[in-house]
């Protein structure tokens, strides 16, 4: 899961976390809940959604000037039920843009629909990649419109909120590793005033904020562009929304990426997925500071990982002690350090940072760490983003209630894994006192018609860990695991390893897999 780096409620940081061809009305498809192929109400009301959307179309138009979405990129809306049980009830409307192929006619094959993630993250800025000339996305732009959109709750499309946003980036925050009882026990009421915040700002909303209705949405967009089938590329938590869809709608399936998978399983969405991440944010924590390490002539942190842990501790408890030009505390700290487990391309910044804090210069730190009180957009969008990954999460599973059950594993998970176990916990505490209906996860499995589905992960991906991947390619038969091994970017279809992107390219241009899974060399370590 990607999750936008903010402040959380609960004094922890969020690390949270594509067609062209004849305008049809989607076929019949059989909506699966629990298992099994149902024909519920909501299987029937996104079907009415999509013939209506697929008649209508989108009526494109130049972006809203405050969108910060330059011509030649457009911008429409598209109409979906809040509940798909109700598809003549109430409305909300769904952001979309595109940018056109850069190819002849002939070349085009269709639009490449686009999610990097969350829950929570918009998928707007998916366009500038043909505007911006990103070299990896040349051929592929060659064929396919490329579209993104704000899933339902985040951005533009009906948007919602839990905390005033203002008052949800102020630091510092509380430290999120406890020394007390009296500690959890003021992290817990955090949390749940959060869920609460949750509810009075936005409950109108919160039963319908669930994955299988952002796939719904997603094919009433594939309806509204035309496409009798879906081209897709999902990132992070857009693999989730990739694998319900396969299974949701497995004839609706033209081309499909799952880049860094979220694990499918129903055991393991979304408490026990959570956990799982502890474990490798310090796996790839301690790769980071490897780095540090090797490159102590640079940076100055030390020339052991003992060293740099030893020096991020002593940061740490200086922080806590008296935070950081007033500001910048632990919380913080995670905020603003996660980032390098995360992304490979966060590794030179973050070191540069870390090592002009410890050489005297503290401003660079604080510029880098704190909230940006000023920033009243960013700000909205950050408290968007981490409310959209609460409801997500909360309301597509069942959460342990027992407080007891929630200090047992993060106690335990936090001896050898401290440095995101609990402030992943208070993140996602809200979960325990959810104020709206909580689901079962959708079993993925191959629906009849999927065609083959790439995944592409590398094996030491933090947020997203590698047995998910494992886990999508088993459940999806036909599919093919592209492994990135020995590295650890989250996102790796975005980064330069020719390797994975010819492989990517092939399949998206021809439909062509390997003929069998693919192992690939780890894409350049970045030099300082």
């Amino acid at each position: 899961m990607r999750r936008t780096t903010a402040f959380g409620s609960a004094g922890a940081l969020v690390t949270a976390t594509l067609i062209a061809g004849a305008v049809a009305a989607p076929t019949a498809s059989a909506d699966i809940r629990h298992g099994h192929d149902v024909r519920t109400s909501q299987a029937r009301g996104a079907e009415i959604a999509a013939a209506r959307a697929a008649r209508a179309g989108i009526d494109w138009k130049d972006c809203p000037a405050d969108w910060g979405i330059a011509k030649p990129i457009q911008c429409g809306w598209v109409t979906v039920p809040l509940d798909y049980a109700k598809p003549d009830g109430k409305k909300i409307k769904l952001a979309v843009d595109r940018i056109g192929n850069t190819g002849t006619k002939a070349e085009r094959q269709g639009a490449l629909v686009y999610n990097p993630g969350g829950p929570g993250g918009s998928g707007l800025r998916f366009p500038t990649r043909v505007t911006n000339k990103n070299p990896l996305w040349v051929n592929t732009s060659k064929a396919y419109d490329f579209v993104g959109f704000d899933p339902r709750g985040v951005g533009h499309s009906a948007p919602i909120s839990c905390v005033d946003p203002q008052e949800f980036v102020k630091a510092p925050k509380m430290d999120p590793v406890p020394d007390s009882e009296a500690d959890k026990r003021a992290q817990r009421k955090l949390a749940a005033e959060y869920a609460a915040g949750c509810a009075e700002r936005s409950g109108a909303m919160l039963p319908h904020m669930t994955t299988p209705n952002t796939v719904r949405d997603l094919d009433v967009i594939r309806a509204a562009l035309g496409e009798k089938k879906l081209n897709f590329l999902g990132v992070s938590y857009g693999t989730y929304i990739a694998a319900v869809y396969g299974t949701m709608y497995p004839t609706h399936v033209r081309r499909m990426v799952a880049d860094s998978v979220v694990n499918p399983s129903r055991e393991k969405i979304w408490y026990q997925a959570n956990l799982d991440q502890d474990v490798a944010f310090e796996t790839r924590w301690r790769d980071w500071q490897d780095w540090v390490a090797k490159n102590d002539a640079a940076f100055h942190l030390g020339d052991t990982r003992a060293e740099v842990q030893a020096q991020w501790l002593k940061l740490r408890a200086t922080a806590k002690k008296n935070p950081v030009g007033g500001v910048v505390g632990p919380a913080e700290l995670i905020g603003f350090f996660q980032s390098a487990p995360y992304y490979d391309s966060s590794w030179v910044p973050v070191a540069t940072v870390f090592s002009k804090y410890v050489a005297g210069d503290t401003q660079a730190l604080v510029d880098a760490a704190a909230p940006d009180l000023s920033d009243t957009a960013g700000n909205i969008a950050s408290e968007n983003g981490n409310a959209v990954y609460t409801a997500v999460e909360c309301a597509d599973a069942k959460w342990p209630t027992s407080w007891r059950k929630w200090d047992r594993d993060n106690t335990a998970l936090h001896r050898n894994h401290p440095f995101m176990t609990w402030a992943n916990a208070w993140l996602n505490l809200p979960c325990a006192t959810w104020p709206a209906k909580q689901q079962n996860p959708v079993e993925v499995r191959t629906g009849k018609g999927l065609p083959p589905v790439l995944i592409v992960q590398a094996t030491r991906d933090a947020a997203t860990p590698y047995g998910g991947a494992v886990e999508l390619h088993k459940r999806f038969k036909g599919s093919r695991l592209i492994t990135e091994r020995d590295a650890g970017s989250h996102g790796v279809t975005g980064l330069a390893n020719p390797c994975v992107n010819e492989r990517v390219d092939t399949y998206l241009l021809t439909g062509k897999v390997d003929a069998a899974d693919v192992t690939c060399a780890p894409h350049a370590t970045p030099k300082p």
